[in-house]
Formats: C-alpha cells, structure tokens, sequence
C-alpha cells in the first residue's frame, strides 16, 4: 500500500513566532515517527517552518500555490516561488479553497500541473458535501474530482501526488466519518487510480482521510487497509496530539 503520511494543516493559524514554538514542540516528540510527518503552514510562516524543521524528518508544505508561473495575479505565490524557498510540498483543492474563494475542478488541475512542474509534491483534496452523501453520490463526486485534477499527470509523475479524501461535512465540525466510510471512499479512490493509470500505481498511492481525525479516533481510521495517513486540521495545532496521530501511523 502507500506509504504512511501524516500532514498537519494549519489553516490561518500561527505568526511565525507562534509557528516556531510549535514546531520546535513537535520535533522531539515526532523524531522516530515511523511514516513521512509534514506541516502544512501558512505563507508567511514558511521560512522559519524550513529553518526550524533543517535536518529533521519533518517536511514543510504551502497551503496554495497559483498555476501561472508569474504575472498579474496579486496576492498570488507561483510553485516556482514554493520550491526556491525548499518548500518540498503543497496543499491543493482543500474543500475551503473550493468553498470560500472559488476553486473548481478545473483550477485544481492546472494548480497541481504547475506544482508538479516546479518539482513539488502535491497533496491532492478531494470530497464530498453532506447533501452529496444524503443523495449517495460520494463515489461519483470523489471519482470526478480526481480524475479532472489528475488531467494530463503521468504514471510516473503519480509519485508525487498524495490524495487526501475529506468529506466536506467532516471538516472542522467535529463529525467524523466512521472508520468503514473512511475506508470505503479512500478505496474507491484507489479503483479510479487503477482505471486511470494501473493496479501498482493505485496501489503505491498514499491516499489519507482528513476529517476531524484526531488523538482518540486516529487509530481506529489508520487501522483501515486503504487509509494511508491522515491531514490533519485543529489536532496538529497541538503537538501532544499531533505526535499520537503520528504515533498511531504504523
């Protein structure tokens, strides 16, 4: 299966003061984690976040990152930019991307091609909303976004992109898929990168759940056979809890 990665989100959280402390809290806590273990910070905090994690297991990951390699896109950070600094990974089409600031399919895809051609690895967003769900097309509406967002990506280009199926209702609401419906959907995922690419690509996929996973419901979900990690939201804020995610990432 694919290979375990647990990734914290930080969202619009921590000045770069505040996000040194954190880090350098879940450094020893973090250092003989088992799989790959990311901060996902904000912009501004990226540089300390590459200093402060220098020569550990630890990798840093932007939160965004524009399609278009430079231009008159204000506000905007181009994945040309991301991997000069030593960012090695990027968030792309978080459902609050998609829900807040006008993400489709089809920018997710020209934002993951950018990332790929700057040499970055992507961290690939995908899920449903709870009327999606209600109707029983979370299949469906998973299977769509990933096949548009991995538009014209290579098998061998596939990598260096990790999926991360969060279903939109479990987000920051404190419900959380039951550990059946994690697994079920991330297998899903999997069949859709078989029919795309082949059964070994699928299979080398790391494909996470993001969803109120935390410090008490971690193991139950990691245990699943097709949930490969965890994105991780409010409990990476936190490092004791952070660290009994990555500790339940065997």
């Amino acid at each position: 299966m694919g290979k375990y990665v647990i990734a914290g989100n930080w969202k619009m959280n921590k000045t770069p003061s505040e996000a040194k402390a954190l880090i350098e809290e879940i450094k020893p806590l973090v250092k003989d984690a088992t799989c790959d273990v990311i901060v996902g910070v904000p912009f501004v905090d990226l540089q300390v976040a590459l200093e402060a994690t220098a020569g550990t297991n630890i990798g840093v990951a932007a939160q965004n990152c524009h399609w278009a390699k430079s231009g008159a896109f204000t506000a905007e950070i181009s994945a040309e930019m991301l991997k000069e600094m030593g960012v090695g990974y990027v968030i792309i089409g978080h459902s609050e991307r998609r829900q807040y600031f006008g993400e489709t399919d089809v920018t997710v895809n020209q934002r993951v091609r950018a990332a790929l051609d700057a040499g970055l690895t992507v961290i690939l967003c995908v899920g449903e909303y709870l009327e999606q769900r209600e109707q029983g097309i979370t299949a469906e509406v998973c299977a769509m976004q990933t096949k548009i967002a991995l538009q014209g990506v290579s098998a061998d280009e596939m990598s260096r992109i990790i999926i991360a199926y969060e279903p939109v209702w479990a987000i920051g609401t404190g419900r959380t898929a039951t550990a059946e419906q994690a697994n079920e959907v991330c297998a899903d995922i999997r069949k859709v990168i078989a029919a795309l690419y082949n059964d070994a690509v699928a299979a080398a996929t790391t494909i996470q759940y993001g969803g109120s996973m935390n410090a008490g419901n971690a193991a139950e979900l990691l245990a699943q056979s097709d949930v490969d990690g965890g994105l991780i939201g409010g409990a990476s804020l936190k490092a004791p809890d952070f660290a009994t995610i990555v500790a339940a990432a065997k």
